[in-house]
């Protein structure tokens, strides 16, 4: 009794948990194959009608595909049978497939595409086909520039394009074929190595229309692409006609197609099944089907074929590009496929800069940047797209140069700044070096002069060589000024202090008069005769004291033995010597007499007796 009560609320909370985990799924990104069978939009107008925004509803659907891409576009005027076409294409009723104007409330606006691609075996791999629907040019309410929009885009992304017309081939079908006679002047044919931009869609005119008599559409189609006589030299017939040899470059990728009316009855066409439509349109559709599946290639760009999220982000770049400016731009999608191969210019140009090393001569740095920037032009050169609208890429690659160049340029000036400041600062520091010698010595000044000169002069390069050349010319010819003021009044005071410690040593150290007497000659002739005698602007200049600074240079410098390191250590030996000597040497010789042989001889013979 129980079971039997419980058994419908179990029932009904197993298939409540049902729905919730089915719902999970939908959730967390598994779609249902049947919801894919229906028509997307992937690009929609905006508020004003004049640009496109992508919708991420279709984006969606696309980006699930792993396989190739291939993309059938058909466009057209308005109200032509785009939609009810590619129904057909896809063997689709109206009710399930695209919509058509006269059956529902809502009309292509924009770019939509079918959720489920159809899977086909092109050169012996698995691609998937894309059918593409967009909105019809010339309706009420939008701009010419929102139908070349459309139409741009359209032909950029299709592998196939099929242009629907009714009836005949006009005028402003063909002009509306600018943009893509542009497309194809830029990147048709342009394959170096893997760098292909993209092969712009297999072009095929579709002419409906029941009666030929006697002509076939592609000779309707050659027809309307012939030259307009222009005896007068009009302009706009130039322009027209300017467009028609344009179309010749596309040769081969171009082909017509007729397409009969499948019944009298347009507005029932949705209700009826193919045995009540004409036999020779059901016959001629099959034949386009053919015809669409001969010529599907999938979509090449930049060398390698298209998945889902590559072809999204294929669209993102090509609408952005659209949008840009006022109208499309064929020059707009030539910088967009050039952008890369524009950085790798730019990075190949850096790391050669880069290589460099700076500081270097301003001369040296302008010819590395014309040699390396000739290479990147000719690779940009090899590589780049588009034939007439690339010259804008390639002010382009100049401009983003000159603004490399231009911060080597301040780089070089500020390393060369650096560099020459700091030698500059090491020589400064040296000539006040020698400005203290405890020993003043000329030649060690002169040498260390031509030493700092030489390496800075070496080792100072680049921009700021030359101002900072003026400094330091200035800072020696001060130094050595400066220098030579002081030369001579510091070597007088040595001398006489030298003629003192040697009165001192002749007297009370060694005891040798003659010593003693020659440093008191010294002394007095340096206090008295040249204070006298010689100015210290004379002193210079004088020959006497020519030799007396010679034998000075001699005694205190030399490259083997710099006497102002070693004088200090030399003192303080002499000084342990003379001590050793005067404390030891004579306790050998005990009594033993004075220096001088007067008293020496007066020792020895003296015969007077001692008194007590």
């Amino acid at each position: 009794m129980m079971r039997g009560r419980w058994a419908p609320g179990i029932r009904a909370v197993a298939l409540v948990l049902l729905v919730v985990a089915a719902a999970a799924g939908v959730v967390a990104g598994d779609p249902d194959p049947d919801e894919l069978e229906r028509a997307f939009p992937i690009v929609e107008p905006d508020y004003g009608h004049t640009k496109l925004r992508l919708s991420e509803q279709g984006l969606e659907a696309i980006r699930r595909i792993e396989n190739p891409i291939a993309v059938v576009g058909v466009i057209g005027p308005y109200r032509s049978g785009k939609s009810f076409l590619l129904n057909q294409l896809l063997s689709l009723s109206c009710d399930k497939g695209f919509g058509v104007g006269h059956m529902r409330d809502t009309k292509t606006k924009g770019i939509w595409i079918w959720g489920t691609p159809v899977e086909m075996d092109v050169d012996g791999s698995k691609v998937s086909v894309l059918y593409l629907d967009t909105e019809g040019f010339e309706s009420v309410g939008k701009s010419n520039v929102y139908d070349d929009r459309i139409f741009a885009l359209a032909t950029v992304l299709s592998s196939v394009l099929i242009y629907n017309l009714p009836e005949t081939v006009r005028e402003a079908d063909i002009s509306r074929l600018s943009f893509a006679v542009e497309i194809a002047e830029e990147f048709y044919g342009r394959v170096k190595g893997q760098d292909v931009a993209f092969e712009p869609a297999k072009l095929l005119w579709l002419i409906q229309r029941d009666f030929l008599q006697g002509k076939s559409v592609q000779q309707m189609v050659n027809e309307a692409l012939q030259r307009v006589p222009n005896d007068n030299g009009d302009k706009y017939i130039d322009e027209v006609n300017q467009i028609r040899d344009s179309l010749a470059i596309m040769g081969d990728n171009s082909t017509a197609f007729s397409l009969p009316q499948p019944h009298l009855q347009r507005t029932k066409l949705c209700e009826m099944e193919d045995k009540e439509l004409e036999p020779l349109y059901v016959k001629r559709r099959e034949e386009l089907k053919q015809l669409v599946t001969s010529i599907i290639k999938p979509k090449i760009v930049q060398g390698k074929t298209l998945s889902g999220k590559d072809f999204v982000s294929f669209l993102q770049q090509i609408l952005e590009a659209l949008n840009k400016g006022e109208i499309p731009s064929t020059g707009s999608l030539v910088e967009i496929f050039n952008k890369a191969i524009l950085d790798r210019c730019l990075k190949a140009y850096r790391e050669k800069m880069d290589g460099l090393g700076l500081p270097v001569p301003v001369d040296k740095l302008q010819q590395v940047h014309e040699m390396v920037n000739a290479e990147a032009r000719l690779i940009f050169d090899k590589q780049h797209f588009g034939k007439h609208h690339a010259a804008q890429s390639v002010l382009k690659l100049e401009d983003e140069i000159k603004k490399v160049y231009r911060n080597f340029l301040l780089a070089n000036e500020y390393q060369s700044s650096k560099l020459c400041e700091a030698r500059f600062s090491e020589c400064e520091d040296k000539m006040d070096h020698l400005q203290v010698l405890k020993l003043p010595s000329m030649a060690k000044f002169n040498a260390g002069f031509t030493h700092c000169n030489q390496s800075f002069i070496r080792e100072c390069v680049g921009p700021a060589k030359e101002s900072y050349e003026r400094r330091m010319s200035k800072m020696l010819v001060k130094s050595r000024a400066l220098f030579i003021k002081e030369y001579n009044n510091k070597l007088f005071n040595w001398l006489v202090t030298f003629s003192l410690v040697m009165v001192v040593i002749g007297r009370f150290v060694i005891k040798f008069f003659l010593l003693e007497i020659v440093a008191w000659v010294m002394f007095i002739f340096l206090e008295t005769y040249t204070r006298m005698f010689w100015s210290a602007e004379s002193l210079y200049y004088n020959p006497a004291w020519h030799i007396i600074v010679s034998s000075w240079e001699t005694i205190v410098y030399s490259p083997i033995l710099d006497l102002d390191r070693w004088a200090i250590p030399i003192v303080i030996m002499l000084a342990f010597g003379i001590l050793y000597w005067r404390c030891f040497g004579g306790r050998r010789k005990r009594g033993r007499g004075s220096l001088l042989p007067l008293y020496k001889s007066s020792y020895k013979n003296s015969s007077r007796p001692r008194s007590d």
